[in-house]
């Protein structure tokens, strides 16, 4: 891909996708540009990298092809607001914001300026995120596959019409925190029956990774892969009832569904 990618701010959502895209080599790290609020921030992100990196956003903005905005949503605008006449005509701004719609870039920058909003989320720090892909208006099919190629390089990519982007919140952005209750819990259970505290979150967390990849890789249902676990008799099921009693299953749904409800009243 012979195009300059950029980013405003530099936390560690950013940091992830620059390590993406370096290692998956779409992009050379001398065609990244990033700005953010510290020197001291810009240097360890140089030194480790090899990007180039500014504290002017406008610089930032005038240079990129893609414009990728990794700040918090309470900044959106004042950032916009910045950099909106510096931004190229044919430049493709970013969003990675919760909460921040397709109207309110398009209301932010200049007309003409297209824009996409994305949400990844956290395990992208570790190679595996997963990222809904919401598309402006007006993008072409060479620029959607740039940008699809920039969020698979650290993890899988679905591309969701916009008004299902809360539901995405809830299955991916947050769900994260629950997988981590539950380890925490898997393992807690370990260490009263006297497994070492590391060793049961090791195993916890495995015994997660493992069953989450048999999902992706053999495509089988879920309940079909629960279902061969469970054998007559055995112990699993006697596990999975008691599941089923404490109301496992809809616990998950309704804080999913509380999930989506708050991501719907913060939108701009």
């Amino acid at each position: 891909m012979n195009k300059k990618v950029g980013f405003i701010g530099c936390g560690n959502m950013a940091k992830a996708m620059i390590r993406g895209i370096i290692g998956s080599k779409i992009v050379d790290k001398k065609d990244i540009i990033v700005s953010a609020n510290t020197k001291e921030t810009l240097d360890k992100v140089e030194e480790k990298y090899g990007v180039t990196t500014t504290l002017e956003n406008k610089e930032v903005a005038k240079k990129s092809d893609y414009l990728i905005l990794a700040i918090k949503p309470h900044l959106y605008e004042m950032i916009l607001k910045e950099i909106r006449d510096d931004i190229k005509e044919q430049t493709i701004v970013i969003s990675i914001g919760a909460g921040i719609s397709l109207d309110f870039l398009k209301n932010n920058l200049k007309d003409g300026i297209k824009s996409i909003k994305t949400m990844p989320n956290t395990p992208a720090l570790v190679g595996e995120g997963m990222t809904a892909i919401s598309l402006g208006e007006h993008i072409s099919e060479e620029k959607t596959e740039d940008i699809i190629n920039i969020f698979k390089s650290f993890g899988k990519v679905e591309i969701i019409d916009e008004n299902l982007m809360d539901g995405f919140t809830a299955i991916c952005g947050s769900s994260p925190a629950y997988i981590f209750v539950l380890i925490e819990a898997m393992a807690d259970a370990g260490v009263r029956e006297g497994i070492p505290r590391q060793k049961a979150y090791n195993m916890a967390a495995q015994s997660v990774l493992g069953s989450a990849k048999m999902v992706l890789e053999t495509g089988e249902h879920p309940g079909k892969l629960k279902d061969n676990v469970c054998s007559p008799g055995g112990t699993t099921i006697e596990a999975v009832i008691s599941l089923e009693e404490s109301g496992f299953r809809s616990s998950i749904m309704e804080a999913m569904k509380v999930c989506t409800d708050k991501s719907k009243s913060m939108k701009k």
